[in-house]
């Protein structure tokens, strides 16, 4: 557990296909069923302090108690994730994540403890707050906080439990950003 951010509730993966990298993941190792938020553009979205039209698409599955996450970017706009495709460290792990009811109070303390926001922006029509915070000294390192919400948890209760019933079929399910 993180001293600073709690418990890791996400492992996420930058990947240049993200429907292959799915099935890969749930012909292969029998994880799934991986929930697919296609065409994704999140709203107030910068990086580095500065806007960024970002294009993305990204999946969730869980393992146990362990949600993981797929991403692909779809155009060159300034991001963390392009960052990590520039630097060829993609395919790959890209961040772990923390979600936290606590939101404004963790970022607070993050960013006074000197940890600079690399990208944030909200998703699900603003509902959910998100912050990457640059502690990418090793590939896969970067710490991304996000905000829990009664709606997000709910979504995330709901994907859970579909992973520990989960009999391979529909492994791929397209569902609302």
């Amino acid at each position: 557990m993180s001293r600073i951010f709690g418990p890791i509730d996400q492992v996420c993966w930058v990947v240049p296909n993200i429907r292959a990298s799915m099935e890969h993941w749930a012909n292969t190792l029998g994880i799934g069923p991986w929930f697919f938020m296609p065409n994704l553009k999140p709203g107030d979205f910068t990086y580095r302090g500065t806007p960024s039209e970002v294009e993305i698409s990204l999946a969730v599955a869980y393992s146990g108690k362990l949600q993981l996450e797929l991403i692909q970017q779809h155009n060159d706009a300034p991001s963390m994730y392009k960052d990590s495709i520039d630097a060829g460290t993609t395919p790959g792990q890209h961040h772990l994540g923390f979600f936290r009811r606590d939101y404004d109070a963790r970022l607070e303390e993050a960013v006074a403890a000197g940890y600079e926001v690399g990208h944030s922006g909200t998703l699900g029509g603003g509902s959910i707050r998100f912050a990457y915070l640059a502690t990418e000294r090793e590939p896969g390192m970067i710490a991304e906080l996000v905000e829990l919400t009664d709606p997000s948890e709910a979504s995330f209760v709901m994907m859970h439990r579909a992973a520990l019933d989960w009999d391979g079929t529909d492994p791929i399910q397209t569902v609302p950003g």
